[in-house]
């Protein structure tokens, strides 16, 4: 494998292209392991960014994506539509909250979260109302397009450059009680005073639910969600949840408002609706929202993707959607949210840890120095796992399919690096 052509020319995730991090050669990738290009095999900690839930190479999915490639890879969904995605469109359906009746398939996370914004946007135009502004709590991250930008913290994250640029919405304090901990009511206090003083010109509040992911990963109580839901209610404003990284069971239940028992106006979803085979996504809302959208001027929503509803893509999405009907990632992510309520708190004691945390299929490890990425990675592969940190957070999100073999190894690992200071900046 040509590395230091890679190097040299291809701009990888959030890296510079002065001073390149070490990429590891994969040429292959089976159940949990990726394999190395000198045949070491790694146990993912990372689902591939929170994807591959089901794992890799999988039976199921490989014969879902054969079968359609020799049918029609891609075909536009302008006046044209295909069974891959009816099919997938009704097991959907099937699987949110029973408000949600229409369903928007779009090409990835950013995207669904954009479309969201403007399906807000243009329900309150079509009422004959302009609300130009979103409401959200800091420590948040939505994607990386400028909608998506926008209602991602803007101070504390890492789009903070872009602040100028992109439009200002309204952030009130995030939770501070965590998911396991007695309820403070003080938590909804700044939100509920911004939700008051801003309601007729929020569009919309949107949050990720009980899990704010890249921007903390923190787990936060279901009551605060709880109280968002009848706050929104009661003050007449849409609700948009974000169950990219949540949805379809890595929360321990399948979306993560279901921790809160509440329903969204808008949901979306992505990353795991195809265990990480094809980009796709959907946004999912009320059939009172899509009627109100289509009933405005414009008589439509104004949105259409290129790769919208790729057959191929959704064909894989059925393929994994069918295994999670069979219903065993409820006993997988329970396993692995006990190994790590009986693992991550042992690692309490080294003065590298501020914090643990973990529920489902989440495990963090939030250290009080930020984590130096050359060495710590290195540090990973050398001890046969694949976790990719960042900032004070060294963070696991594993495939479902993994055995307590794999997920002591991951935590075996951290504690290598929590043993190691060269992996961590003064």
């Amino acid at each position: 494998m040509d590395l230091e052509f890679d190097r040299q020319h291809i701009w990888h995730p959030y890296t510079s292209t002065i001073d390149p991090l070490t990429c590891y050669p994969v040429v292959g990738a089976r159940d949990v392991y990726f394999q190395l290009e000198d045949g070491r095999e790694l146990v993912d900690g990372m689902s591939s960014w929170w994807a591959a839930i089901h794992g890799y190479n999988h039976p199921h999915l490989n014969a879902a994506a054969h079968s359609q490639i020799d049918k029609m890879s891609h075909v536009m969904f302008g006046g044209i539509t295909h069974d891959p995605a009816i099919n997938l469109c009704k097991r959907l359906l099937k699987m949110v909250p029973d408000n949600l009746e229409h369903v928007f398939l779009a090409d990835s996370g950013s995207v669904s979260v954009e479309v969201s914004l403007k399906m807000a946007l243009q329900y309150w135009h079509a009422k004959g109302e302009k609300r130009p502004k979103f409401l959200t709590v800091r420590d948040g991250y939505h994607g990386d397009t400028f909608a998506a930008m926008s209602v991602t913290d803007p101070n504390h994250s890492m789009h903070s450059l872009y602040k100028g640029f992109l439009p200002e919405h309204i952030f009130a304090e995030s939770p501070k009680t965590g998911f396991w901990d007695d309820w403070q009511q003080s938590d909804i206090d700044d939100f509920k005073q911004k939700l008051y003083q801003h309601h007729t010109e929020v569009a919309a509040v949107i949050l990720e639910p009980i899990v704010q992911g890249a921007g903390g990963m923190r787990l936060y109580n279901p009551e605060f969600l709880r109280q968002v839901r009848s706050l929104c209610d009661e003050f007449g404003v849409l609700l948009i949840l974000d169950e990219i990284a949540t949805g379809f069971g890595r929360t321990g239940k399948l979306f993560g408002c279901e921790h809160a028992n509440i329903k969204p106006d808008i949901m979306c979803v992505g990353k795991a609706l195809t265990s990480g085979y094809m980009t796709l996504s959907a946004s999912i809302t009320t059939k009172e929202v899509a009627m109100t959208v289509c009933g405005g001027e414009a008589g439509c929503f104004m949105h259409g993707p290129t790769f919208m509803a790729n057959p191929l893509a959704c064909s894989v999405a059925n393929a994994s959607l069918e295994l999670i009907e069979k219903g065993e990632w409820q006993g997988q992510t329970k396993q692995i949210e006990q190994l790590f309520a009986e693992l991550l708190p042992k690692l309490n004691h080294y003065d590298l840890v501020k914090d643990t945390r973990w529920l489902g299929a989440i495990g963090v490890v939030e250290t009080t120095r930020p984590v130096n990425m050359e060495p710590i990675q290195k540090l990973f592969v050398e001890h046969g796992v694949y976790i990719r940190p960042f900032g004070k957070l060294i963070y696991m999100m594993p495939p479902f399919i993994c055995k307590p073999e794999h997920i002591e190894k991951l935590v075996k690992a951290i504690e290598a690096a929590l043993n190691s200071p060269e992996c961590f900046l003064d």
